[in-house]
């Protein structure tokens, strides 16, 4: 261990480990090192120099990338659950008894039977699939395993059965009697067992995270998918992930002064938490301040503080005071003692005389409107703080409690934030399913009990375990709530909140993964919610401060920064080592309590207190830097309050930081062995939780480490950042120059346009059937690198000497950007394109469409439906559509082009009726793909695939990497572009308007240095807040023999002329984004109309009209064009014709009538009048008429005026 490990001082640390030559560090303990510290401090650092270091930050990011991936914490949390979680959640069940239901006349010969039920072990299998009577008569195998890429083809839900070992006892009571004086008791109640069954039983699926430890895809080495991480479930066929949810944490003590002064002790279960209250009293006014008390609310019950502290067993106000341990001289607290103590005398008179205390709780608690059933010493003892043993230790915790909230009062402790990071905790899979696995086991549990009751009566027999316990309740119960995405409320029974599961998009790689790394604050009301939405400094490294959506979501929906990790729950006891650094326990005795002593806490819990708190905490982090505790601890000094808090709970961000003085340990490795385990076991990188991170002096990169001279020697930094992209997060790392623009920009380009951009999804398109899909033809990554992206790449072949950067995350294509204008076809955000460039293939893209359609098994019909009514798959002549492509079995023929109108898959049932899928309006492609298959719950479906090649058209949307988002406007012939003298001719060109008022010189910096890498510059990086300066890219681009602002010379090529100006061109990188004017054009003349209101109907699809609303009759209004407001309001959208009779105003039918001669005649005839005189034809709206009819029905008529013109 080196000699600064031990020393107090957290300077930069000694280099004495270097004078062995890099071997084992030598054992130092003895020498008084305070003063060589100094010392050689800025030799060390000097030694291993800043280059050195700054290629080992790249190294040791790589390496964090390489063991943790993007997407660990989802990982790491489920695999927590089905390792401990699920076992947890059985047994919090307990012992479930099944009373008799005591109906006499079923009771039968002899006594009443109870049972009752344990729960074991839990066993999780693999997924697999029973493969059905009929093939395992053939010989086949019972169970299959089923892979993800099955279930997604399949529509089945991915899932392992749950397996649990259960102990059922049936017993009867017997009343026995007894020798009182040998018992105590005349007689007592012995159970007599009846029959007892041990066994396991299947109790439902879970479903399985993807690369989990239960998954099938776990360490293999062929994946199905390059881009793939697993971290998602399959429910159905479709794939659903879980967003983080932030929740207060609430194992600490919780300080709030608004509605009144409070604080709160509260965990998990309701009844268990104490509220301690500063309460307005008005009967101490006569008291000098006197007006504030304390009052503590404790189970059922609300009660001066005093009497508590008396009913836990203190025996004087003295020792109280003491207890509470504050500066008694401060009056604004005496005060608030001294009412207090008023308080407890005036609701209790003596109080203080042997157990009045105890009785007084005791009459509280029963007093109320559900009395508990343990007497008031049970319910101290398992309900106010349950975790500490024995009173006095309870009266300490009290007493810490009211010294916390008279400090908030007299304004020496701060108040919690709800806001920082400190007190929050991140939900995910382990804590979410462990929420809703104990939902559906309670009501399975219910059922249960509720049937065996049927069957204890004496005539019945009890019957296996399995006739009880149904099974599909947690299936059925866990797979509905992926689906619909509603969870159960953390602490409401029976409310459910939204917005927990969210379904993977896979437009490309960086949306699916970026999709797994969202967390969300639930919000009950989304108006006023404070400064919820505001970036906090505990953000720092842990959440990406800029991408997060915008609109109402915004500052809600947050994403983890790059080097983000979420803590899981750690089962080692570390009391053991805490008493090895110092800790000295808890007595159950107040006397013992010294002031002045550090207190300290485990997860909330005050356990001890140690004298020398910096030695505590040095000695613990050198152990914990040793691995000798686990590295997810956190350990908080509190100076100033004189605590200790240490964290290893869930669902802390923790985050990894250099630690400065061991940095000279890096030479030590052996064999340049630079995985990041081996970083974290000799203490050179550790993880650095939100509460710990207050006590580090954390530079900001290495180059601030060597800062500094003889008059100004550098800062005593304790530890220090990777690289400060790394503080951004993963879709924001990757924008070359983000510290450049805008910040509103770099929202716009991490949050939409980098998540709609197409590039290539997935890796697998042949196994995989997605609704739809988008697949870039010719992917190309960025001429620039940034750290992120470097950091991302896996190490390729051995000749190559970089790293090849991970090109999945970047999906789009290097195009020759010249800014100008060009015959006013890109004015206002539009940009014109080289004809010529596109039919070369640039942004050319494959989409992929599919439809599906679902029938019934023949078997599984039943008594339900006669056979006529039975749907098949198949060709028959249509009137809904053609089917020239279909073949007999139903399906079009792979490779037939399908047009708007055609038929898709063929269906109809045996009575003729036609249930075949058409294509929609503006749908059209050539078939690539047609799957037949089965899911699990016996339904045949079918899957057609449509494929169509697109090259881009005008209207289509592109965007570059700085959120300058663009529609192609028009497309010019390459001999009309302007060229340059070499010959190069731009493909894009773009408005020079787009970028002052929007602020982003990133896009300019991108092209200039992307233009000198295409040259074959040096320089490549253009890493977020530590990219090149301006004067570095010009001259990379001056030495190269290019104008050193970028500019070139060009001539017209319509003339040949020389353009007067220069024209600034570069390569910039571009996005096709998924928004294409095909999927949006919608025209029509005269198509469907609404069967009841006549009235062209909605929707794009259906062939829908174009809404023409109540802002666009205004505008037509101001306009003064009162025709065509008529035409389009009236003639072109619901016209028709009524009766009116003029004498009575009313409306008259058509009917018809005989006449005399025993004629009928048919004509206009007002019931009113019963005359067929006097009536006119007017043209009014289809929908006045149905107005007025709707409103006859109602009793209500309507007179019309009219007036022959």
């Amino acid at each position: 261990m080196g000699a600064s490990d031990t020393t107090k001082d957290p300077g930069i640390g000694s280099s004495k480990d270097n004078s062995t030559n890099g071997s084992l560090p030598m054992d130092i303990d003895d020498i008084d090192f305070d003063d060589l510290d100094d010392m050689l401090n800025s030799i060390t650092l000097q030694e291993l120099g800043e280059d050195f270091l700054k290629k080992f930050c790249k190294k040791a990011a790589t390496a964090f990338f390489d063991q943790y991936g993007l997407i660990n914490h989802q990982i790491n949390s489920y695999n927590n659950f089905i390792n401990y979680g699920i076992q947890e959640v059985f047994d919090s069940v307990g012992e479930v008894k099944v009373e008799p239901g005591f109906d006499p006349s079923k009771r039968g010969e002899g006594d009443w039977r109870y049972a009752s039920i344990k729960f074991g072990k839990v066993i999780l299998e693999k997924p697999n699939f029973w493969t059905g009577d009929k093939f395992v008569g053939e010989g086949g195998k019972e169970y299959l395993e089923l892979l993800p890429r099955h279930a997604r083809l399949q529509n089945m839900t991915y899932s392992a059965r749950i397996k649990v070992e259960t102990h059922v006892q049936v017993y009867t009571k017997k009343l026995l009697r007894s020798d009182k004086a040998k018992t105590g008791m005349a007689e007592y109640v012995e159970n007599q067992l009846e029959k007892e069954e041990k066994g396991e039983v299947i109790i439902g699926r879970l479903p399985v995270m993807v690369r989990s430890e239960l998954c099938w895809m776990n360490g293999v080495e062929k994946d199905d998918c390059e881009f793939d991480h697993g971290g998602y479930f399959i429910v159905k066929g479709a794939e659903k992930t879980f967003v983080a949810q932030e929740q207060l944490c609430l194992t600490r003590l919780w300080l709030s002064s608004a509605p009144s002064w409070m604080v709160s002790y509260r965990p998990v279960v309701k009844r268990k938490r104490v509220y301690l209250k500063l309460v307005d009293n008005s009967k101490f006014e006569n008291l000098i301040g006197g007006q504030k008390v304390l009052s503590v609310y404790f189970a059922v019950a609300e009660l001066p503080v005093w009497i508590l502290f008396f009913a836990l067993g203190a025996s004087s106000d003295k020792e109280v005071v003491d207890l509470i341990d504050l500066d008694i001289e401060d009056t604004k607290i005496a005060n608030i003692l001294t009412a207090s103590i008023y308080d407890a005398d005036d609701k209790c008179k003596g109080f203080r005389r042997g157990k009045t205390a105890l009785d007084h709780v005791e009459k509280l608690l029963k007093n109320c409107k559900f009395p508990p059933t343990d007497s008031a010493e049970e319910c101290i003892r398992n309900l106010l703080f349950p975790n500490l043993i024995g009173f006095k230790k309870k009266a300490c915790f009290l007493g810490y409690m009211v010294k916390c909230l008279l400090e908030a009062y007299t304004g020496r402790r701060k108040v919690d934030n709800r806001d920082d990071f400190r007190n929050k905790r991140l939900e995910l899979a382990s804590e979410l399913l462990e929420r809703e696995l104990k939902v559906h086991l309670k009501h399975a549990e219910r059922r249960m009990v509720k049937a065996m009751q049927r069957d204890l009566y004496g005539d019945r027999e009890l019957q296996s375990i399995e006739h009880y316990l149904d099974a599909s309740i947690i299936t059925n119960g866990l797979s509905r709530a992926f689906s619909t995405g509603a969870w159960s409320h953390p602490y409401k029974k029976m409310e459910r909140v939204s917005g927990v599961v969210a379904t993977l998009r896979r437009t490309n790689p960086l949306q699916m993964t970026a999709d797994m790394r969202k967390t969300r604050q639930q919000v009950s009301y989304t108006g006023r919610v404070g400064d919820a939405r505001y970036p906090h400094p505990s953000h720092w490294g842990k959440i990406c401060f800029l991408s997060t959506p915008d609109g109402e979501n915004c500052g809600l929906v947050k994403n983890l920064a790059s080097l983000g990790l979420v803590s899981t729950t750690r089962l080692e006891p570390l009391l053991d080592k805490l008493l090895d650094c110092g800790l000295k326990q808890l007595v159950d005795d107040t006397s013992s309590l010294i002031h002045g002593e550090h207190k300290i806490f485990l997860d909330g819990d005050w356990i001890g207190t140690t004298k020398d708190s910096a030695l505590f905490v040095a000695d613990l982090k050198s152990k914990r830097r040793d691995n000798e505790i686990p590295l997810e601890v956190e350990i908080k000094r509190d100076e100033k309050h004189g605590e200790i808090r240490i964290f290893s709970d869930a669902g802390r961000i923790l985050r990894p930081l250099l630690v400065v003085e061991n940095l000279k340990r890096i030479k030590a490795l052996k064999g340049g062995d630079y995985s990041f385990q081996s970083l974290l076991d000799n203490g050179i990188v550790e993880l650095i939780g939100p509460e710990e991170e207050e006590d580090c002096v954390t530079a900001w990169g290495i180059g601030h480490l060597f800062t500094g001279n003889k008059e100004n020697p550098p800062m005593k930094y304790t530890h220090c950042e990777l690289d400060m992209s790394f503080l951004l997060g993963l879709s924001c790392g990757i924008i070359p120059f983000a510290n450049h623009d805008h910040a509103r920009r770099v929202l716009y380009q991490s949050e939409k346009h980098s998540q709609q951009a197409i590039g290539f999804s997935t890796t697998n398109p042949n196994i995989r059937v997605d609704t739809n899909t988008h697949q870039l033809y010719y992917p190309q990554r960025p001429l620039f690198q940034t750290m992120l992206s470097d950091c991302l790449g896996k190490p390729t072949y051995p000749r190559h000497k970089g790293m090849l950067p991970r090109p999945e995350y970047s999906n789009g294509q290097c195009a020759i950007v010249a800014v100008n204008v060009h015959l006013g076809y890109n004015q206002e955000d539009s940009i014109v394109m080289n004809r010529a460039s596109l039919e070369r293939g640039m942004f050319r893209s494959e989409h992929i469409r599919s439809y599906k359609s679902e029938i019934d098994e023949k078997e599984n019909l039943g008594k339900k439906l006669k056979s006529e009514d039975y749907v098949k798959f198949g060709k028959m002549p249509s009137k809904i559509g053609r089917v020239d492509s279909l073949d007999d079995d139903g399906f079009p023929f792979i490779g037939a082009s399908l047009q708007t109108g055609d038929i898709v898959i063929g269906k109809y049932a045996e009575s003729g009726a036609d249930h075949s899928v058409k294509l929609k309006h503006t749908e059209r492609g050539m078939v690539q793909k047609v799957v037949l298959s089965a899911n699990d719950d016996g339904k045949n479906f079918a899957v057609v695939s449509l494929r169509q090649v697109r090259s881009p058209c005008l209207g289509d949307k592109f965007s570059s990497m700085h959120g300058q988002k663009g529609v192609l406007g028009f497309l010019e012939s390459q001999e009309n572009f302007p060229f340059t003298a070499q010959g190069i001719v731009p493909d894009i060109v773009i408005n020079p308007h787009a970028f002052p008022s929007r602020q982003t010189p990133g896009q300019l910096l991108e092209a200039a240095l992307a233009k000198g890498i295409a040259l074959g510059g040096v320089q490549k990086y253009a890493t977020p807040f530590s990219t090149l300066s301006v004067d570095a890219i010009t001259d990379q681009l001056h030495r190269l023999g290019f104008s050193r602002w970028g500019n070139e010379r060009v001539y017209n090529g319509r003339t040949g002329e020389m353009i007067r100006s220069m024209i600034f061109m570069g390569p910039t990188f571009y996005q096709r984004l998924a928004h294409m004017a095909e999927d949006k054009v919608k025209f029509r003349n005269t198509g469907p109309v609404h069967p009841l209101t006549r009235q062209p109907v909605a929707d794009r699809k259906r062939f829908g009209g174009i809404k023409f609303g109540e802002m666009e009759r205004d505008c037509l209004i101001a306009h003064g064009a009162a025709a065509n407001l008529h035409e389009r309001l009236f003639t072109l959208s619901d016209s028709s014709e009524m009766h009116i009779c003029r004498k009575c105003k009313s409306m008259a039918n058509v009917i018809q009538r005989p006449v005399l001669g025993g004629r009928k005649i048919r004509g206009p005839f007002c019931r009113l009048c019963e005359s067929a005189e006097d009536i006119v034809k007017v043209n009014v709206p289809y929908g006045a008429k149905l107005l007025c009819q709707e409103l006859f029905s109602m009793g209500i008529s309507l007179k019309f005026e009219t007036e022959l013109c």
